[in-house]
């Protein structure tokens, strides 16, 4: 009874998406996002294929008093499959970090064919006075400086072959932040984090700054209590944009550097507006052949969640085009170098009206499915073809 008071509950908020114009002025205004993807997911090396449906439903709002304000976002994520053995979807990353500290997540129904759960994704207490900035709860933070394969982001990165990159994870941590100027800034961060392997504790400070065309950044410190270091630049060149960061890590007595360079630029062709991304990773914490493969999924770094790939050279390369103003095409290449495998991502996008869009797309793997002894022949190789459809709604 009390689930399905829950549903109703929140099932009424989502389908008044005009309530935060409604209230009185003393209420906080609140806002939402709903995202439906069907998936269809063929038989691959390691799962046998199906059929899910997968939805997010999340309620925002913030409200101010003086110079303090209240972040909060919650959460259901409801995936509905055809049997229990849905296997891995690649794209769509599960709800949450996978590292909370705080208990405000947890399981509300799961069946066989059932998998129900909630979380407050943002949960915080913020300060502003003058030039600085204090935030202490489940928070979202990204020191990103390339745009797919981002090694030096020591929280939460994004999956590159996600579609849905509406909302980053929050993680539980204290952080201040100081404006010394309209350029530049220095930020602190300490955050609490729980694996399987137990807890963790991270301390960071950075740095950033502008100067001319060029963007400088830099952070140090102890990531999940290992030293580690790491630099970042960005400069526009010649009508685009290059990025590159870096990290340098103590880990297991073994120093390890991760690092990433692209570019990106937008131009027209044929009238049309187009934009294209380019970048390499050379990670010391993944795979040289597919014979580290497992090892590399069993490492602390990827059940950490540091990892977005895990061969030891990748490429990713992204090129979208907008075919009219409420329609656009899209593809995405990720390229193990070391297996060697790629995971081809076509996609498609239409804009329905201000607050909804529709999407649709596939994922294809390329590569060697399976090795001798049953285990994975490459990355992206063992990944089944796999459509889907999503309808996205902002209120």
């Amino acid at each position: 009874m009390k689930r399905a008071a829950w549903l109703t509950a929140v099932l009424s908020v989502a389908a008044h998406g005009s309530v935060h114009t409604q209230l009185p002025d003393w209420v906080p205004e609140l806002r939402g996002y709903f995202l439906n993807v069907p998936i269809v997911m063929a038989d691959g090396p390691f799962s046998e294929g199906t059929v899910s449906d997968f939805q997010r439903l999340r309620l925002m709002t913030r409200p101010a008093y003086g110079d303090f304000a209240i972040d909060v976002a919650y959460e259901h994520l409801i995936t509905l499959r055809s049997d229990s053995g849905a296997g891995s979807m690649v794209g769509f990353a599960p709800i949450g970090s996978g590292s909370d500290w705080l208990e405000l997540q947890g399981t509300i129904w799961e069946t066989k064919n059932v998998f129900w759960r909630h979380r407050l994704d943002r949960l915080n207490v913020q300060y502003q006075l003058g030039s600085l900035e204090a935030v202490v709860g489940r928070q979202p933070i990204s020191w990103a400086t390339t745009l797919f394969l981002t090694p030096a982001d020591p929280f939460v990165p994004f999956d590159p072959s996600d579609p849905f990159r509406e909302y980053r994870a929050g993680v539980d941590a204290a952080r201040v932040r100081v404006f010394t100027g309209p350029f530049t800034e220095f930020d602190g961060v300490l955050r609490l984090a729980e694996f399987q392997s137990g807890e963790t504790m991270t301390a960071l400070a950075r740095a950033r700054t502008s100067i001319g065309a060029w963007e400088l950044a830099g952070w140090g410190g102890m990531l999940h209590e290992e030293a580690a270091f790491s630099g970042a630049a960005t400069v526009s060149v010649a009508g685009g944009v290059l990025r590159g960061e870096a990290v340098i890590r103590r880990s297991q007595e073994e120093t390890v550097v991760r690092a990433t360079i692209g570019a990106d630029r937008s131009f027209q062709i044929a009238g049309r507006n187009v934009y294209v991304i380019a970048e390499y990773q050379r990670d010391g914490f993944g795979a040289a052949g597919p014979e580290e493969l497992i090892s590399v999924l069993l490492s602390d770094a990827a059940q950490r969640g540091e990892l977005q790939v895990f061969g030891r050279d990748e490429i990713v390369l992204q090129g979208s085009i907008e075919l009219h103003p409420l329609f656009g095409l899209d593809a995405l290449v990720l390229w193990n170098l070391n297996d060697p495998s790629a995971l081809l991502a076509p996609g498609a996008s239409y804009s329905a009206g201000n607050e909804v869009s529709v999407r649709g797309g596939i994922y294809v793997g390329l590569g060697t499915g399976t090795a001798e002894g049953g285990l994975p022949g490459s990355e992206f190789g063992a990944v089944p073809t796999t459509g889907y459809v999503s309808l996205t709604w902002f209120f």
